[in-house]
């Protein structure tokens, strides 16, 4: 367990800073009033999210792998945050739906409606913990493996030879 002990952590970090995100969209009215600007804005989140895979992955270069690190490595580690998240996923989609916000999907579904993006019937199936659960378990590791990927490019670091 010691082994995965920096990725444990920057999973963990993740899920709180996406449950503060979260909290910021509801807050800045991006659930409720300005729900029109809800797609695009929450697509920022990208930013933080990769400045914990950035801040992990240095850290386990520095700490764990003696200052050196190879993209598969890096890739890993990645990777094993991916999990944590994506195993925390439906306790944050919880938190989320039935703590912070659970006027979310009563206000897009009537948004959704309005706009004339779905019928009623569609944004009713659509818009339910459920499904954002099971969209969770998906896009954690696929987002993961694509930021992880990306990221591990640019941590990668050969050892220091001492001729």
């Amino acid at each position: 367990m010691n082994t995965y002990k920096i990725e444990i952590k920057y999973g963990l970090i993740f899920v709180v800073m996406s449950l503060l995100w979260i909290l910021l969209e509801k807050m800045t009215g991006l659930h409720s009033e300005s729900i029109h600007l809800h797609t695009t804005y929450t697509n920022f989140i990208a930013i933080p999210a990769t400045a914990i895979y950035v801040f992990a992955l240095l850290e386990k270069r520095k700490k764990d792998l003696q200052g050196s690190m190879t993209w598969l490595q890096g890739f890993k580690s990645g990777m094993i945050i991916s999990l944590v998240v994506m195993v925390l996923s439906p306790i944050t989609q919880m938190i989320t739906f039935w703590l912070i916000t659970p006027e979310f999907f009563p206000n897009v579904i009537k948004y959704a409606v309005n706009s004339r993006y779905m019928t009623q019937a569609e944004a009713e199936n659509y818009f339910t913990l459920s499904n954002y659960m099971v969209q969770g378990l998906i896009g954690a590791p696929i987002m993961g493996a694509f930021t992880s990927a990306l990221v591990a490019i640019f941590i990668m670091k050969k050892p220091v030879s001492t001729v």
